[in-house]
Protein backbone atom coordinates (compact mmCIF):
# COMPACT_ATOMS: atom_id res chain seq x y z
CA UNK A 1 0.00 0.00 0.00
CA UNK A 2 0.94 3.27 -0.47
CA UNK A 3 2.83 5.21 2.39
CA UNK A 4 2.15 8.53 1.55
CA UNK A 5 -1.00 9.99 3.06
CA UNK A 6 -2.49 13.60 3.01
CA UNK A 7 -2.87 15.02 6.33
CA UNK A 8 -6.27 14.29 7.62
CA UNK A 9 -8.34 17.69 7.51
CA UNK A 10 -6.11 18.98 5.15
CA UNK A 11 -7.51 22.29 3.99
CA UNK A 12 -9.44 22.47 0.92
CA UNK A 13 -7.47 24.62 -0.95
CA UNK A 14 -4.40 22.39 -0.67
CA UNK A 15 -6.73 19.29 -2.00
CA UNK A 16 -6.77 18.36 -6.13
CA UNK A 17 -10.12 18.68 -7.60
CA UNK A 18 -12.71 15.66 -7.10
CA UNK A 19 -12.05 13.58 -9.82
CA UNK A 20 -14.37 11.26 -11.08
CA UNK A 21 -14.78 7.43 -10.04
CA UNK A 22 -15.04 4.60 -12.08
CA UNK A 23 -16.69 0.54 -11.52
CA UNK A 24 -12.93 0.24 -11.13
CA UNK A 25 -12.64 2.20 -8.70
CA UNK A 26 -15.64 1.78 -6.38
CA UNK A 27 -14.79 -1.94 -6.74
CA UNK A 28 -11.00 -1.23 -4.56
CA UNK A 29 -12.76 0.91 -2.55
CA UNK A 30 -14.66 -1.55 -1.41
CA UNK A 31 -12.64 -3.84 -0.91
CA UNK A 32 -9.92 -2.13 1.01
CA UNK A 33 -13.21 -0.82 2.97
CA UNK A 34 -13.44 -5.00 3.75
CA UNK A 35 -9.59 -5.44 4.19
CA UNK A 36 -7.68 -2.74 4.49
CA UNK A 37 -4.49 -5.30 4.23
CA UNK A 38 -5.73 -6.87 0.91
CA UNK A 39 -2.67 -6.96 -1.45
CA UNK A 40 -2.18 -4.91 -4.17
CA UNK A 41 -2.19 -8.25 -6.06
CA UNK A 42 -5.19 -9.84 -5.05
CA UNK A 43 -7.20 -6.44 -5.24
CA UNK A 44 -5.77 -6.48 -8.82
CA UNK A 45 -6.84 -10.21 -9.24
CA UNK A 46 -10.24 -9.43 -8.02
CA UNK A 47 -11.36 -6.62 -10.47
CA UNK A 48 -9.10 -7.70 -13.23
CA UNK A 49 -6.22 -5.21 -13.98
CA UNK A 50 -2.34 -5.75 -13.73
CA UNK A 51 -0.98 -5.19 -10.39
CA UNK A 52 0.45 -1.59 -11.78
CA UNK A 53 -2.70 -0.43 -12.59
CA UNK A 54 -4.52 -1.16 -9.18
CA UNK A 55 -1.28 0.38 -7.68
CA UNK A 56 -1.52 3.46 -9.45
CA UNK A 57 -5.58 3.51 -8.73
CA UNK A 58 -5.17 3.05 -5.13
CA UNK A 59 -2.24 5.83 -5.17
CA UNK A 60 -4.02 8.30 -6.92
CA UNK A 61 -7.01 7.72 -4.55
CA UNK A 62 -4.99 8.20 -2.03
CA UNK A 63 -3.60 11.53 -3.62
CA UNK A 64 -6.78 12.88 -4.42
CA UNK A 65 -7.97 12.19 -0.82
CA UNK A 66 -10.88 9.79 -1.68
CA UNK A 67 -8.72 7.02 0.74
CA UNK A 68 -7.48 9.09 4.36
CA UNK A 69 -5.83 6.08 5.38
CA UNK A 70 -5.60 2.55 6.08
CA UNK A 71 -7.02 1.75 9.76
CA UNK A 72 -7.93 -1.29 12.27
CA UNK A 73 -11.48 -1.54 13.49
CA UNK A 74 -11.04 -1.56 17.20
CA UNK A 75 -13.35 -3.75 19.75
CA UNK A 76 -13.28 -0.64 22.10
CA UNK A 77 -14.61 -2.48 25.53
CA UNK A 78 -11.76 -5.10 24.74
CA UNK A 79 -8.99 -2.22 24.56
CA UNK A 80 -10.02 -1.13 27.65
CA UNK A 81 -12.25 1.83 26.83
CA UNK A 82 -15.97 0.10 28.11
CA UNK A 83 -17.80 3.32 28.08
CA UNK A 84 -18.92 5.13 24.56
CA UNK A 85 -20.77 8.02 24.37
CA UNK A 86 -21.84 10.44 21.61
CA UNK A 87 -21.93 13.94 23.02
CA UNK A 88 -23.79 16.67 21.51
CA UNK A 89 -22.45 20.38 22.30
CA UNK A 90 -24.32 24.07 21.50
CA UNK A 91 -21.31 26.21 20.81
CA UNK A 92 -20.55 30.27 20.17
CA UNK A 93 -21.78 31.34 16.38
CA UNK A 94 -18.36 31.03 14.45
CA UNK A 95 -16.30 29.13 16.68
CA UNK A 96 -15.93 25.76 14.97
CA UNK A 97 -12.41 25.96 13.61
CA UNK A 98 -11.32 26.58 17.51
CA UNK A 99 -13.84 24.32 19.07
CA UNK A 100 -12.92 20.83 16.32
CA UNK A 101 -9.21 21.80 17.29
CA UNK A 102 -9.91 21.52 21.09
CA UNK A 103 -11.88 18.58 21.22
CA UNK A 104 -9.29 16.79 18.61
CA UNK A 105 -6.85 16.96 21.18
CA UNK A 106 -9.22 15.60 24.03
CA UNK A 107 -8.35 11.62 24.83
CA UNK A 108 -10.79 9.32 23.49
CA UNK A 109 -12.37 11.58 20.74
CA UNK A 110 -13.17 9.31 18.54
CA UNK A 111 -15.39 11.66 15.83
CA UNK A 112 -15.84 15.01 15.46
CA UNK A 113 -19.38 16.77 13.15
CA UNK A 114 -20.34 19.88 12.73
CA UNK A 115 -24.32 19.50 12.24
CA UNK A 116 -27.71 21.15 11.56
CA UNK A 117 -30.39 20.84 13.88
CA UNK A 118 -30.62 21.30 18.06
CA UNK A 119 -27.03 21.31 18.59
CA UNK A 120 -23.61 22.59 16.34
CA UNK A 121 -21.52 19.39 16.74
CA UNK A 122 -21.70 15.67 17.42
CA UNK A 123 -18.59 14.15 19.02
CA UNK A 124 -18.37 10.84 19.76
CA UNK A 125 -15.88 9.72 22.83
CA UNK A 126 -14.37 6.28 24.13
CA UNK A 127 -13.41 6.31 27.30
CA UNK A 128 -12.35 3.77 30.05
CA UNK A 129 -15.32 3.69 31.93
CA UNK A 130 -18.29 6.44 33.22
CA UNK A 131 -16.16 7.60 35.57
CA UNK A 132 -13.70 8.62 33.04
CA UNK A 133 -16.55 10.03 30.76
CA UNK A 134 -18.15 11.91 33.46
CA UNK A 135 -14.60 13.67 33.93
CA UNK A 136 -14.09 14.05 30.29
CA UNK A 137 -17.53 15.82 30.27
CA UNK A 138 -18.24 17.75 33.19
CA UNK A 139 -14.03 19.47 33.35
CA UNK A 140 -12.51 19.36 30.00
CA UNK A 141 -15.54 19.76 27.38
CA UNK A 142 -17.29 21.87 29.72
CA UNK A 143 -14.67 23.98 30.42
CA UNK A 144 -14.07 25.13 26.32
CA UNK A 145 -15.09 28.88 26.65
CA UNK A 146 -16.86 28.58 23.61
CA UNK A 147 -19.39 25.21 24.05
CA UNK A 148 -22.32 26.79 25.83
CA UNK A 149 -23.74 23.52 26.46
CA UNK A 150 -23.48 19.19 26.14
CA UNK A 151 -26.04 16.66 26.66
CA UNK A 152 -24.33 12.97 26.77
CA UNK A 153 -26.15 9.90 25.19
CA UNK A 154 -24.74 6.49 26.21
CA UNK A 155 -24.00 3.86 24.15
CA UNK A 156 -25.72 0.41 24.92
CA UNK A 157 -24.00 -1.18 22.36
CA UNK A 158 -22.70 -0.86 18.94
CA UNK A 159 -22.81 -2.36 16.21
CA UNK A 160 -19.85 -1.57 12.79
CA UNK A 161 -21.64 -2.12 9.80
CA UNK A 162 -19.50 -3.77 7.07
CA UNK A 163 -19.84 -2.67 3.32
CA UNK A 164 -20.81 -4.70 1.06
CA UNK A 165 -18.11 -6.20 -1.26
Amino acid sequence: MPEEQMAPGAPEEERPPARPLDPVDRAILRMLQVDGRASVRSIAERVHVSRANAYARISRLVEDGVIRGFTARVDHERAGQGASAYITLKIVQNSWRTVREKLKALPGAAHIALVSGDFDVLLLVHTADNRALRELVLTRIQAIPEVLSTRTLLVFEETDLEPEP
